[in-house]
């Protein structure tokens, strides 16, 4: 685990959104939207929540991933996005830990 990559990517709030509505995508998007969250949230999707480019809605995911935050699920000429559930619990015990 990557602290200082996870420290910068949740220093920006557009991120930490990212992981709210990845955390609850029902809540946010219906299920016909995203094939019943099966394979996560498409980054589309994600796209149109935020309002943001395509460019920095792919950057804020890059930078998610890279953190190892997010994970991607590609098919075809679709990624779609989901929370690393086990980086994010190592985190939160770190912090614990940590501070």
């Amino acid at each position: 685990m990557d602290t200082e990559a996870i420290f910068k990517a949740l220093a920006n709030p557009m991120r930490r959104q990212i992981l709210q509505w990845l955390k609850d995508p029902a809540q946010y998007l219906t299920s016909e939207e995203c094939f019943g969250f099966t394979q996560g949230v498409c980054a589309g999707n994600i796209e149109r929540l935020s309002g943001l480019s395509q460019s920095t809605m792919s950057n804020h995911l890059s930078v998610l991933q890279q953190a190892g935050l997010i994970s991607v699920h590609k098919h075809g000429q679709w990624s779609y996005f989901s929370r690393n559930e086990d980086v994010i619990q190592q985190y939160i015990e770190y912090l614990k830990d940590a501070l």
